[in-house]
């Protein structure tokens, strides 16, 4: 069955692994609206919305350029969703793209929270509050764990062996050894960055 044929089901399935080369790249006010959206969105996280909205709703990126993009923030100092958009918004737009998408991720609920502290100071001690702010918790983590799984499917659709055992190995040494997470990062970044070398001058010989 060609992919033209294939139930509707399936193609949209596989839309966020697409090229996003053919997309339009968006403008500033695009950017800064884009990422106020994500950001009023992201309850519990943004993430999860981030991910959404570039990959598959917009389709700027693929999931693969995704989880690259966000392994590098993961990797620089400071929140990891405040670097993706910075790197994100430069790299489409440069500095003034970087500056948009940053100013439109946290504007809008920088100004809400602000409002919330003023409430939560003075209404912070009720229970029915309380209660709501768990329930909130509960479906965070919930979006955090979804996420985490849509970030390993283009991983597990390469089946590359090297790449699934260092990411075994990082969760092993930080989830359940809980050895510190600067000496895991000195230890996997330059192995992992050797490893793809080697491998991709294999397949280009």
């Amino acid at each position: 069955m060609s992919e033209d044929s294939a139930p509707a089901g399936q193609q949209s399935d596989r839309l966020p692994d697409h090229p996003a080369a053919s997309v339009a790249p968006p403008g500033l006010l695009e950017l800064f609206l884009a990422f106020a959206r994500m950001s009023l969105a992201g309850f519990g996280g943004v993430l999860v919305f981030a991910r959404r909205a570039i990959v598959e709703q917009h389709r700027w990126m693929t999931a693969d350029e995704f989880n690259e993009t966000f392994a590098l923030c993961h990797f620089l100092p400071g929140p990891n969703i405040v670097n993706l958009s910075m790197v994100f918004g430069s790299r489409l737009r440069g500095i003034a793209g970087g500056v948009a998408a940053f100013a439109g991720l946290l504007l809008p609920p920088t100004l809400i929270m602000m409002v919330v502290a003023i409430v939560y100071a003075r209404f912070g001690d009720l229970d029915v509050l309380r209660r709501s702010l768990a329930g909130i918790s509960c479906a965070a983590v919930g979006l955090l764990i979804a996420v985490v799984f849509r970030m390993m499917t283009p991983l597990l659709k390469r089946t590359e062996p090297l790449a699934l055992i260092l990411m075994l190995g990082v969760f092993l040494a930080v989830g359940l050894l809980r050895l510190p997470l600067q000496a895991v990062l000195l230890v996997a970044i330059p192995v992992s960055i050797g490893a793809t070398y080697i491998l991709r001058r294999k397949v280009a010989a």
